[in-house]
Protein backbone atom coordinates (compact mmCIF):
# COMPACT_ATOMS: atom_id res chain seq x y z
CA UNK A 1 0.00 0.00 0.00
CA UNK A 2 1.57 3.32 -1.17
CA UNK A 3 0.57 6.65 -1.98
CA UNK A 4 1.86 10.34 -1.62
CA UNK A 5 -0.10 12.65 0.57
CA UNK A 6 -1.10 16.30 -0.80
CA UNK A 7 -2.87 19.00 1.94
CA UNK A 8 -1.58 22.55 1.72
CA UNK A 9 0.14 23.70 4.80
CA UNK A 10 -2.61 25.29 6.99
CA UNK A 11 -3.39 21.82 7.39
CA UNK A 12 -1.00 20.70 9.78
CA UNK A 13 -1.97 22.80 12.95
CA UNK A 14 -5.30 20.81 12.80
CA UNK A 15 -3.77 17.80 13.60
CA UNK A 16 -1.08 18.03 15.83
CA UNK A 17 1.54 18.36 13.25
CA UNK A 18 2.55 21.96 13.55
CA UNK A 19 3.31 21.38 17.65
CA UNK A 20 5.81 18.52 16.32
CA UNK A 21 7.25 20.39 13.10
CA UNK A 22 8.96 22.87 14.60
CA UNK A 23 10.65 21.71 17.06
CA UNK A 24 -29.02 12.66 1.12
CA UNK A 25 -30.50 10.27 2.06
CA UNK A 26 -32.27 7.80 -0.78
CA UNK A 27 -36.19 8.63 -0.68
CA UNK A 28 -37.61 4.95 0.49
CA UNK A 29 -38.31 2.55 -2.50
CA UNK A 30 -42.21 1.51 -3.65
CA UNK A 31 -43.37 -1.03 -1.04
CA UNK A 32 -44.31 -3.16 -4.18
CA UNK A 33 -41.15 -2.34 -5.86
CA UNK A 34 -38.62 -5.00 -5.42
CA UNK A 35 -35.49 -3.13 -3.44
CA UNK A 36 -32.45 -3.02 -5.52
CA UNK A 37 -29.40 -4.79 -5.41
CA UNK A 38 -26.87 -3.68 -3.09
CA UNK A 39 -30.44 -2.63 -1.15
CA UNK A 40 -31.72 -3.28 2.41
CA UNK A 41 -35.02 -3.28 2.83
CA UNK A 42 -36.49 0.69 1.72
CA UNK A 43 -33.18 1.83 1.99
CA UNK A 44 -30.42 1.72 -1.06
CA UNK A 45 -26.86 1.47 0.63
CA UNK A 46 -25.53 2.32 -2.77
CA UNK A 47 -27.16 5.44 -2.22
CA UNK A 48 -26.87 6.45 1.14
CA UNK A 49 -24.88 9.35 2.14
CA UNK A 50 -25.55 9.13 5.92
CA UNK A 51 -26.40 6.69 8.62
CA UNK A 52 -29.26 9.05 8.71
CA UNK A 53 -30.71 7.13 5.50
CA UNK A 54 -30.85 3.97 7.17
CA UNK A 55 -32.63 5.68 10.34
CA UNK A 56 -29.55 5.43 12.65
CA UNK A 57 -26.12 3.70 13.17
CA UNK A 58 -28.76 0.95 14.53
CA UNK A 59 -30.54 0.86 11.23
CA UNK A 60 -26.84 0.78 9.58
CA UNK A 61 -25.30 -1.97 11.51
CA UNK A 62 -28.46 -4.15 10.51
CA UNK A 63 -27.92 -3.39 6.54
CA UNK A 64 -24.42 -4.45 7.24
CA UNK A 65 -24.94 -7.30 8.67
CA UNK A 66 -27.34 -8.53 6.82
CA UNK A 67 -25.09 -8.29 3.87
CA UNK A 68 -22.04 -10.21 6.49
CA UNK A 69 -19.16 -9.35 4.24
CA UNK A 70 -16.96 -6.61 3.53
CA UNK A 71 -14.03 -7.06 0.78
CA UNK A 72 -11.10 -4.73 1.76
CA UNK A 73 -7.65 -3.93 -0.05
CA UNK A 74 -3.87 -2.87 0.12
CA UNK A 75 -4.28 -2.92 3.92
CA UNK A 76 -0.97 -4.56 5.44
CA UNK A 77 -1.42 -5.49 8.72
CA UNK A 78 1.60 -3.77 10.14
CA UNK A 79 0.76 -0.72 7.73
CA UNK A 80 -0.56 1.94 10.81
CA UNK A 81 -1.91 -0.86 12.76
CA UNK A 82 -4.37 -2.19 10.26
CA UNK A 83 -3.98 -5.31 11.54
CA UNK A 84 -5.35 -4.70 14.81
CA UNK A 85 -8.03 -2.10 13.20
CA UNK A 86 -9.20 -5.23 11.41
CA UNK A 87 -9.41 -7.48 14.18
CA UNK A 88 -11.36 -4.62 16.18
CA UNK A 89 -13.96 -4.26 13.52
CA UNK A 90 -14.53 -8.07 13.30
CA UNK A 91 -14.73 -8.50 16.99
CA UNK A 92 -17.36 -5.65 17.21
CA UNK A 93 -19.44 -6.96 14.73
CA UNK A 94 -18.51 -11.02 14.75
CA UNK A 95 -21.80 -11.41 11.52
CA UNK A 96 -19.55 -9.32 9.12
CA UNK A 97 -16.62 -11.51 7.41
CA UNK A 98 -13.41 -9.02 6.28
CA UNK A 99 -12.01 -10.05 3.19
CA UNK A 100 -8.47 -8.67 2.80
CA UNK A 101 -7.47 -8.78 -0.86
CA UNK A 102 -4.07 -7.77 -2.15
CA UNK A 103 -2.29 -6.32 1.14
CA UNK A 104 1.08 -5.30 -0.16
CA UNK A 105 -0.66 -3.71 -3.27
CA UNK A 106 -0.37 -0.19 -4.40
CA UNK A 107 -2.66 3.05 -4.66
CA UNK A 108 -2.86 1.97 -8.74
CA UNK A 109 -3.42 -1.75 -7.87
CA UNK A 110 -6.46 -0.25 -5.82
CA UNK A 111 -8.47 1.40 -8.30
CA UNK A 112 -7.55 -1.34 -11.41
CA UNK A 113 -8.89 -4.54 -9.20
CA UNK A 114 -12.00 -2.42 -8.69
CA UNK A 115 -12.39 -1.62 -11.98
CA UNK A 116 -11.21 -5.03 -13.43
CA UNK A 117 -14.22 -6.48 -10.89
CA UNK A 118 -16.88 -4.36 -11.39
CA UNK A 119 -20.07 -5.73 -10.64
CA UNK A 120 -18.62 -8.98 -8.90
CA UNK A 121 -18.83 -10.02 -5.68
CA UNK A 122 -15.29 -10.07 -4.45
CA UNK A 123 -14.72 -6.27 -5.44
CA UNK A 124 -13.32 -3.59 -3.00
CA UNK A 125 -15.76 -2.11 -1.33
CA UNK A 126 -13.72 0.95 0.39
CA UNK A 127 -10.32 2.42 -0.79
CA UNK A 128 -7.29 3.95 1.54
CA UNK A 129 -5.61 5.67 -1.26
CA UNK A 130 -2.24 8.23 -2.01
CA UNK A 131 -3.24 11.99 -2.97
CA UNK A 132 -2.49 10.88 -6.98
CA UNK A 133 -4.11 8.86 -7.35
CA UNK A 134 -7.42 9.56 -5.02
CA UNK A 135 -7.54 12.86 -6.58
CA UNK A 136 -7.65 11.73 -10.37
CA UNK A 137 -10.67 8.95 -9.58
CA UNK A 138 -13.06 10.93 -7.81
CA UNK A 139 -15.45 9.83 -10.07
CA UNK A 140 -15.42 5.49 -8.64
CA UNK A 141 -16.73 6.81 -4.83
CA UNK A 142 -19.77 7.08 -3.68
CA UNK A 143 -20.31 9.92 -1.32
CA UNK A 144 -20.65 9.72 2.46
CA UNK A 145 -20.39 11.60 5.83
CA UNK A 146 -19.69 10.17 8.72
CA UNK A 147 -21.15 10.99 11.90
CA UNK A 148 -18.01 12.36 13.19
CA UNK A 149 -18.17 14.32 10.09
CA UNK A 150 -17.84 18.02 11.90
CA UNK A 151 -14.58 17.25 13.39
CA UNK A 152 -12.79 16.82 10.33
CA UNK A 153 -11.15 19.99 9.01
CA UNK A 154 -12.82 21.24 6.03
CA UNK A 155 -9.30 20.39 3.99
CA UNK A 156 -9.00 17.59 4.86
CA UNK A 157 -12.32 16.16 3.37
CA UNK A 158 -14.52 16.40 0.27
CA UNK A 159 -17.30 19.05 0.48
CA UNK A 160 -19.91 16.26 -0.48
CA UNK A 161 -18.20 13.04 1.11
CA UNK A 162 -16.03 11.66 -2.10
CA UNK A 163 -13.27 11.23 0.00
CA UNK A 164 -11.86 12.22 3.56
CA UNK A 165 -7.97 12.25 4.84
CA UNK A 166 -7.54 9.18 7.06
CA UNK A 167 -4.48 9.44 8.92
CA UNK A 168 -1.02 11.22 8.17
CA UNK A 169 2.64 11.33 9.01
CA UNK A 170 6.13 12.55 8.23
CA UNK A 171 8.73 10.67 4.91
CA UNK A 172 11.69 9.39 7.19
CA UNK A 173 14.90 6.68 6.67
CA UNK A 174 14.58 4.10 9.05
CA UNK A 175 17.81 1.79 9.23
CA UNK A 176 19.87 -1.52 11.28
CA UNK A 177 22.24 0.93 13.76
CA UNK A 178 23.97 -2.71 13.90
CA UNK A 179 24.26 -2.77 10.03
CA UNK A 180 24.82 1.18 9.28
CA UNK A 181 25.63 4.08 10.46
CA UNK A 182 23.67 6.43 11.99
CA UNK A 183 23.02 9.34 8.78
CA UNK A 184 22.48 12.51 10.01
CA UNK A 185 21.34 14.03 6.52
CA UNK A 186 19.63 12.67 2.73
CA UNK A 187 23.25 13.66 1.28
CA UNK A 188 24.94 10.57 3.80
CA UNK A 189 23.20 8.12 1.87
CA UNK A 190 25.49 8.41 -1.04
CA UNK A 191 28.67 7.49 1.24
CA UNK A 192 30.66 4.36 0.53
CA UNK A 193 28.90 2.86 3.69
CA UNK A 194 25.86 2.59 2.58
CA UNK A 195 26.89 0.89 -0.27
CA UNK A 196 23.67 -1.67 -1.70
CA UNK A 197 21.69 -0.87 1.48
CA UNK A 198 19.01 2.17 0.55
CA UNK A 199 15.93 0.75 -0.43
CA UNK A 200 12.95 2.46 -0.97
CA UNK A 201 9.16 1.43 -0.47
CA UNK A 202 7.95 0.71 -3.93
CA UNK A 203 8.43 1.89 -7.24
CA UNK A 204 7.69 6.02 -6.95
CA UNK A 205 5.49 6.08 -9.92
CA UNK A 206 3.03 3.51 -8.56
CA UNK A 207 3.93 3.93 -5.17
CA UNK A 208 2.98 6.99 -2.65
CA UNK A 209 4.88 6.15 -0.13
CA UNK A 210 7.83 5.65 -2.67
CA UNK A 211 6.51 8.99 -4.22
CA UNK A 212 6.91 11.10 -1.25
CA UNK A 213 10.29 8.96 -0.77
CA UNK A 214 11.62 11.00 -3.89
CA UNK A 215 10.35 14.40 -2.76
CA UNK A 216 11.85 13.99 0.45
CA UNK A 217 15.10 13.63 -1.73
CA UNK A 218 14.14 16.31 -3.92
CA UNK A 219 13.67 18.91 -1.25
CA UNK A 220 17.25 17.60 0.78
CA UNK A 221 18.93 17.99 -2.58
CA UNK A 222 17.47 21.86 -3.27
CA UNK A 223 14.32 20.77 -5.06
CA UNK A 224 10.42 21.23 -4.54
CA UNK A 225 7.93 18.54 -4.11
CA UNK A 226 6.67 19.34 -7.78
CA UNK A 227 9.96 19.53 -9.54
CA UNK A 228 11.61 16.23 -8.80
CA UNK A 229 14.35 16.93 -11.07
CA UNK A 230 17.17 16.50 -8.27
CA UNK A 231 14.99 13.45 -6.70
CA UNK A 232 15.56 12.18 -9.33
CA UNK A 233 19.42 12.98 -10.09
CA UNK A 234 20.16 12.23 -6.31
CA UNK A 235 19.09 8.25 -7.19
CA UNK A 236 20.33 8.30 -10.11
CA UNK A 237 23.72 8.64 -8.30
CA UNK A 238 22.80 6.08 -5.48
CA UNK A 239 22.10 3.82 -8.32
CA UNK A 240 25.50 4.69 -10.25
CA UNK A 241 27.61 4.80 -6.65
CA UNK A 242 25.61 0.72 -6.12
CA UNK A 243 24.08 2.32 -3.25
CA UNK A 244 20.32 1.96 -4.51
CA UNK A 245 18.85 -1.41 -3.56
CA UNK A 246 15.95 -1.95 -6.20
CA UNK A 247 14.43 -4.68 -3.52
CA UNK A 248 11.10 -3.43 -2.40
CA UNK A 249 11.21 -3.34 1.20
CA UNK A 250 8.91 -5.60 3.62
CA UNK A 251 9.48 -6.30 7.75
CA UNK A 252 10.65 -10.36 6.49
CA UNK A 253 13.65 -8.24 4.53
CA UNK A 254 14.40 -5.47 7.55
CA UNK A 255 14.87 -8.36 9.72
CA UNK A 256 16.74 -10.84 7.47
CA UNK A 257 19.10 -7.88 6.79
CA UNK A 258 18.44 -7.37 3.72
CA UNK A 259 16.99 -3.68 3.47
CA UNK A 260 19.02 -2.35 6.40
CA UNK A 261 17.79 1.28 4.67
CA UNK A 262 14.28 2.00 4.10
CA UNK A 263 12.91 5.60 2.93
CA UNK A 264 9.66 5.09 4.05
CA UNK A 265 6.61 6.78 6.39
CA UNK A 266 7.49 7.25 10.11
CA UNK A 267 4.68 5.50 11.51
CA UNK A 268 6.15 2.30 9.06
CA UNK A 269 9.67 2.34 9.95
CA UNK A 270 8.80 3.51 13.64
CA UNK A 271 6.63 -0.36 13.68
CA UNK A 272 9.79 -1.53 12.30
CA UNK A 273 11.55 -1.40 15.86
CA UNK A 274 9.44 -3.63 17.64
CA UNK A 275 10.61 -6.34 15.64
CA UNK A 276 13.99 -5.22 15.04
CA UNK A 277 15.15 -3.35 18.22
CA UNK A 278 18.28 -2.03 16.58
CA UNK A 279 16.05 -0.73 13.68
CA UNK A 280 16.18 3.38 14.44
CA UNK A 281 14.29 6.35 12.67
CA UNK A 282 15.26 10.29 11.65
CA UNK A 283 13.16 12.51 9.62
CA UNK A 284 15.94 15.03 8.37
CA UNK A 285 15.25 18.15 9.22
CA UNK A 286 16.12 19.79 6.05
CA UNK A 287 13.23 18.17 4.29
CA UNK A 288 10.17 17.40 6.38
CA UNK A 289 7.85 16.25 4.61
CA UNK A 290 4.22 15.83 5.62
CA UNK A 291 0.71 14.07 4.33
CA UNK A 292 -2.23 12.22 4.66
CA UNK A 293 -3.99 8.86 3.06
CA UNK A 294 -7.59 9.23 1.84
CA UNK A 295 -10.38 7.40 2.21
CA UNK A 296 -13.06 6.31 0.18
CA UNK A 297 -16.26 4.17 -0.57
CA UNK A 298 -15.76 2.04 -3.72
CA UNK A 299 -19.34 3.54 -5.58
CA UNK A 300 -19.69 0.00 -7.10
CA UNK A 301 -19.24 -1.92 -3.86
CA UNK A 302 -20.86 -5.40 -3.50
CA UNK A 303 -21.42 -4.73 0.04
CA UNK A 304 -22.56 -0.83 0.36
CA UNK A 305 -23.56 -1.18 3.91
CA UNK A 306 -20.66 -2.67 5.16
CA UNK A 307 -18.56 -0.27 3.43
CA UNK A 308 -20.18 2.33 5.23
CA UNK A 309 -19.98 0.96 8.62
CA UNK A 310 -16.48 0.60 8.17
CA UNK A 311 -15.77 4.14 7.31
CA UNK A 312 -18.27 5.04 10.53
CA UNK A 313 -15.91 2.81 12.47
CA UNK A 314 -12.65 3.92 11.62
CA UNK A 315 -13.67 7.25 11.89
CA UNK A 316 -14.60 6.74 15.86
CA UNK A 317 -12.50 7.36 18.54
CA UNK A 318 -11.63 3.70 18.67
CA UNK A 319 -10.65 3.29 15.20
CA UNK A 320 -9.15 7.15 15.81
CA UNK A 321 -6.82 5.65 18.71
CA UNK A 322 -5.95 2.49 16.43
CA UNK A 323 -4.23 4.44 13.86
CA UNK A 324 -2.61 6.55 16.62
CA UNK A 325 -1.45 3.52 18.37
CA UNK A 326 0.35 2.38 15.03
CA UNK A 327 2.45 5.65 15.30
CA UNK A 328 -0.04 7.51 12.27
CA UNK A 329 -1.55 10.98 13.54
CA UNK A 330 -5.20 10.46 12.97
CA UNK A 331 -7.63 13.03 10.92
CA UNK A 332 -9.50 13.64 14.45
CA UNK A 333 -6.58 14.14 16.62
CA UNK A 334 -7.08 17.66 17.59
CA UNK A 335 -10.62 17.40 18.19
CA UNK A 336 -10.46 14.44 20.46
CA UNK A 337 -7.53 15.53 22.01
CA UNK A 338 -9.70 18.54 22.63
CA UNK A 339 -12.68 16.22 24.23
CA UNK A 340 -10.73 13.88 26.10
CA UNK A 341 -11.01 10.52 24.23
CA UNK A 342 -7.36 10.78 22.43
CA UNK A 343 -4.79 7.99 23.32
CA UNK A 344 -2.67 10.33 25.47
CA UNK A 345 0.28 7.47 25.90
CA UNK A 346 -0.08 6.92 22.27
CA UNK A 347 -0.08 10.33 21.36
CA UNK A 348 3.25 10.96 23.90
CA UNK A 349 5.45 8.27 21.94
CA UNK A 350 4.57 10.25 18.53
CA UNK A 351 8.55 10.79 17.52
CA UNK A 352 9.48 14.64 17.99
CA UNK A 353 10.37 16.50 14.63
CA UNK A 354 12.55 18.72 13.40
CA UNK A 355 12.30 21.84 10.89
CA UNK A 356 9.63 23.03 8.86
CA UNK A 357 7.32 20.79 7.51
CA UNK A 358 6.25 20.93 3.82
CA UNK A 359 2.93 19.40 3.19
CA UNK A 360 2.79 18.69 -0.69
CA UNK A 361 -0.43 20.12 -2.67
CA UNK A 362 -2.39 18.33 -5.47
CA UNK A 363 -0.53 19.88 -8.33
CA UNK A 364 2.94 18.96 -6.49
CA UNK A 365 1.60 15.03 -6.94
CA UNK A 366 0.46 16.02 -10.57
CA UNK A 367 3.64 17.71 -11.54
CA UNK A 368 5.74 15.25 -9.95
CA UNK A 369 4.07 11.82 -11.57
CA UNK A 370 4.21 13.54 -15.22
CA UNK A 371 8.00 13.92 -14.61
CA UNK A 372 8.61 10.54 -12.76
CA UNK A 373 6.36 8.66 -15.45
CA UNK A 374 9.17 9.90 -18.09
CA UNK A 375 12.32 9.94 -15.78
CA UNK A 376 12.45 7.32 -13.33
CA UNK A 377 13.07 4.25 -15.04
CA UNK A 378 16.00 5.99 -17.10
CA UNK A 379 17.38 6.89 -13.57
CA UNK A 380 17.26 3.89 -11.83
CA UNK A 381 17.61 0.59 -14.77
Amino acid sequence: MTHPFTRRAGALAVIGFAAAAVVACSPPADEETPAPAGSSGSVDAKTATSAEAFGGMEGLVAAAKAEGKLNVIALPPDWANYGEIIKGFQAKYPEITITSDQPDASSADEIATAERLKGQAGAPDVFDLGAAVALANTDKYAAYKVATWDDIPADLKDANGLWVNDYGGYMSIGYDSAKVPAPTSVADLLKADYKGKVALNGNPTEAGAAFAGVQMVSIAQGGTAADLTKGVDFFKQLTQAGNFLPVDPTPATVESGQTPLVIDWDYLNAGLAAKLPTWKVMVPKEAVVAGFYYQAINVDAPNPAAARLWQEYLYSDEGQNLWLKGGARPVRFEAMKTAGTLDAAAAAALPPIEGTAVVPTQADAEAGKAYLAENWANAVG
